[in-house]
């Protein structure tokens, strides 16, 4: 097939035809170009077309017809990738895999870069994954190890046969020995593990905030400080775990959570909780230790949803969280170790009713001047805010 002939030899031609002298024929013309006199009579009627002397369609419109027409087709290609992407990523109980559906796509012409841009995915690591396509049976084990690994990060003293537990709940279900596998093979080692030194020589992680506290227990006002921890306690069915969060100004137990497990959630469901009853708390300073719970993500994720900040003490340094340590010990001495305690509701009934009961509306405190917490906060807030 011959080459188009360039839009500038074109116009050219048609001009020097246009101004052709008296006797000189158009077909002798197109010889002296090198075209087909067909071809000439072709150019010419086109011109008189573009410049409105003859009816047709112009070079302009039918460029633009050209564009639109590519561009429905482009729109066309696009609304059956979204259509296809939102039938397969709807399917239940089927792993979400988009290479074979770009794949499948491209079979039916749609471009690869059309479906790529839509679902907003690189082409390279695709052209990756169609010279080597990774096998089934190395997708599930990526599946289960993601599993695994979010449930390590989150908590790191749970050991393999916990994480088990969570990638179970996590809808990633495997044995025992699957799970040991994988965390051997990655290092995903359980902070308690025999593996480890113990002693002096283990160390809990770094921190994830910096201590804005200093053991300088005092707050002007409601939601400037708060102190959080978590305490435990055994049972005739098992331990029981209490986290507590207290407002500094009025030594207010603002919010708690009680599970019996201690997990990440346990202080994440008590920050929620302190977070429902105090409102507004952005900019509140909340002041922890080094425990794994406080250094989650879970924990530092709720903590920039509420605009919060953290703060955290030293390592082994109880004076550093000294005003919740002295909470918990009056929790110890009127509760825990009062009695033994055979089932976990009973004592979680007990930690309660001593909380909102006693500590809140019962126990005078001196450096409330003699109030105690909830007729501090009714006495030195507006009526505006006691809601809270």
């Amino acid at each position: 097939m011959p080459k188009p002939y360039p839009q500038e030899f074109r116009d050219d031609v048609v001009r020097v035809a246009r101004d052709r002298e008296p006797g000189v024929t158009v077909e002798q013309i197109a010889k002296d170009f090198g075209v087909h006199p067909m071809t000439l009579f072709k150019w010419l009627r086109q011109a008189d077309t573009d410049e409105g002397a003859k009816p047709g369609v112009s070079r302009s419109d039918s460029a633009e017809l050209r564009e639109a027409r590519k561009r429905i087709k482009l729109l066309e290609q696009e609304n059956e990738v979204l259509r296809r992407a939102t039938a397969y990523l709807s399917q239940a109980n089927l792993p979400k895999r988009l290479y074979p559906l770009v794949t499948e796509l491209a079979a039916d012409g749609v471009p690869v870069a059309v479906t790529c841009r839509v679902l907003n995915i690189a082409r390279q690591p695709y052209y990756r994954w169609r010279a080597r396509p990774v096998t089934d049976a190395e997708l599930v084990m990526a599946y289960r190890a993601d599993a695994l690994f979010n449930a390590h990060r989150d908590d790191p003293e749970f050991g393999y046969r916990f994480l088990a537990d969570e990638a179970h709940a996590a809808d990633e279900p495997m044995t025992e020995r699957t799970a040991w596998k994988i965390c051997s093979g990655m290092g995903w080692w359980s902070v308690f593990s025999k593996n480890k030194r113990r002693g002096k020589g283990r160390r809990p992680g770094p921190p994830v905030h910096d201590d804005l506290v200093r053991r300088a227990f005092s707050a002007e006002g409601p939601n400037r400080l708060w102190l959080a921890d978590i305490t435990e306690h055994r049972t005739g069915e098992g331990k029981l775990y209490l986290c507590a969060i207290k407002d500094v100004w009025s030594n207010r137990i603002v919010g708690y959570s009680i599970d019996s497990r201690m997990k990440s959630r346990l202080a994440v469901n008590a920050l929620r909780n302190a977070v429902a009853r105090r409102g507004d708390v952005a900019g509140c300073v909340i002041h922890t230790d080094r425990g794994s719970q406080f250094r989650s993500r879970k924990f530092v994720r709720a903590l920039q949803q509420h605009h919060m900040i953290g703060s955290m003490g030293r390592v082994g340094a109880a004076g550093d969280n000294a005003a919740m340590e002295s909470f918990f010990g009056l929790l110890q001495n009127n509760v825990l170790d009062r009695r033994i305690w055979p089932t976990r509701q009973q004592l979680r009934n007990a930690i309660v009713t001593w909380i909102e009961r006693t500590y809140h509306r019962r126990r005078r405190q001196r450096s409330l001047n003699r109030l105690t917490p909830i007729e501090y906060e009714t006495i030195m807030t507006s009526p505006a805010s006691q809601a809270a």
